[in-house]
């Protein structure tokens, strides 16, 4: 069986903006899809395009717990996230794009 990497991941509109959690199997695709407004909905609506945190998961399921635990945190804990390894808040598209 072939082994699978999920990526749970928080988009921003710029620093300390809009904030949305996803959850996906393909990093560098869903995220071009979000900064080419290829997904309608949240992320098209207010402009959240940059990777400002993200982790790796080897269990969809885990990923998908992950999400919604993330999903479920106060705003303060979401930007803490970020900032523990992002003080910058920069877009690290960049890095998973290549």
């Amino acid at each position: 069986m072939k082994d699978h990497t999920y990526f749970v991941y928080i988009l921003a509109s710029r620093r300390n903006g809009t904030l949305y959690t996803g959850v996906t199997n393909d990093l560098s695709r869903r995220i071009g899809e979000h900064k080419h407004n290829l997904v309608p909905g949240f992320t098209r609506k207010y402009g959240v395009h940059i990777l400002v945190w993200y982790e790796t998961h080897g269990d969809i399921n885990e990923a998908i717990v992950r999400e919604k635990q993330i999903k479920g945190w106060n705003r303060a804990w979401k930007l803490r996230l970020i900032e523990k390894d992002n003080s910058g808040w920069n877009d690290l598209y960049e890095r998973i794009s290549g």
